[in-house]
């Protein structure tokens, strides 16, 4: 396994009493650029407060980042800025003796560790991928959709053959 592009290691032993202020060098962020498929990450910051709540820390805060994404339609360069509040939980690593788990929604954002650490960075990283719409378009989608005879829904759904047939007999 390769070590995470944008790893930031936080004991639970240590926890900071201030927010942690985490921001990617250039090398993490075109590594995770690479890694989630971008042109370029300008700009990866988060400021997150760490709790201790026994065993397990809760991690409150933000992170904003400036990416550089391909149009899901023309391919060309489309800038965005993404800010978005972050709220996890690390816990402890358990041992899992059922075949089959059943998660309630407040066990979705909890992150296991091993030993006293855990990666806040990495898990920055993950919630930066969450974040990024895979299906963004740019300004000149729509003209490229329709010069391609891709209108839309209602040009290529279910029902546009019949909307043909119908156009054809009048």
């Amino acid at each position: 396994m390769t070590a995470p592009e944008f790893s930031r290691v936080v004991d639970r032993r240590h926890l900071p009493a201030a927010p942690l202020r985490l921001a990617a060098e250039e090398a993490e962020r075109k590594a995770l650029a690479g890694r989630f498929g971008l042109v370029s990450i300008g700009r990866l910051e988060a400021e997150v407060s760490l709790e201790a709540d026994g065993e397990a820390v809760d991690a409150q805060g933000t992170f904003s980042a400036d990416i550089v994404q391909a149009c899901a339609v023309t391919g060309d360069d489309l800038p965005v800025t993404i800010a978005e509040p972050i709220s996890l939980r690390f816990v402890p690593e358990a041992v899992v003796e059922e075949e089959e788990v059943e998660l309630e929604e407040e066990d979705l954002d909890e992150i296991p560790y091993y030993g006293t650490a855990f990666d806040l960075g990495e898990a920055i990283a993950q919630s930066l991928a969450l974040a990024i719409d895979p299906y963004a378009t740019g300004p000149d989608a729509e003209r490229v959709r329709r010069e391609k005879g891709l209108a839309g829904e209602a040009a290529s759904g279910p029902f546009a053959a019949l909307a043909a047939l119908k156009d054809s007999k009048t």
